[in-house]
């Protein structure tokens, strides 16, 4: 891990989407995504028109220090009733991978789904054979929760891994109160 994994997090807007369209349709972002069908500039305005203008998505661009765009988080399905989300990230420039930067950019975006957004759970899935995200994830402060399930992707049948972490953990392990 880069000991300067220091990222910051700034709201992905209509200007990204050829950005977003190329990393994730990379073959090495491609298959550690349940769904892996191509992304189409159409699908894309669509999920930004229906999804993140209408607050049901905060979507974001991970930025370097120096200004380097290398991936987007997001929260989805976000449920201000149940104060929940679900909690995703791509690295789309390959040698970004493996720098620390995935977990800089989760522990940012717990940062705002909890002091922002006010929610009191993030839970995310992952492909169990993708080891470094769910490493990635461990170190963000996210646990592995007791359910799993089988997906079929382009790849075969699949196992998904489940993790979770609840405001009251990340208050406890940043030292806050929010």
């Amino acid at each position: 891990m880069a000991a300067d994994a220091t990222v910051h997090l700034r709201p992905m807007n209509i200007d990204d989407t050829d950005k977003i369209i190329t990393w994730r349709n990379q073959d090495f972002v491609r298959k550690n995504f349940i769904y892996q069908e191509l992304f189409t500039r159409e699908g894309h305005l669509s999920w930004l028109h229906n999804q993140v203008e209408t607050g049901h998505v905060a979507q974001f661009i991970i930025c370097l220090t120096d200004g380097r765009e290398i991936g987007s988080v997001y929260l989805r399905d976000i449920d201000r009733e149940q104060g929940s989300a679900e909690y995703g990230i791509f690295i789309g420039e390959e040698d970004a991978l493996g720098c620390g930067y995935g977990t800089a950019a989760a522990k940012e975006a717990l940062v705002y789904a909890f002091t922002k957004l006010h929610l009191n759970k993030i839970y995310l899935r992952f492909l169990a054979d993708n080891i470094g995200a769910g490493k990635s994830y461990e170190r963000a402060g996210f646990r592995i929760a007791e359910r799993t399930e089988t997906v079929t992707t382009m790849q075969g049948e699949r196992k998904v891994c489940f993790m979770e972490i609840e405001r009251r953990r990340w208050e406890e392990i940043n030292g806050q109160h929010v």
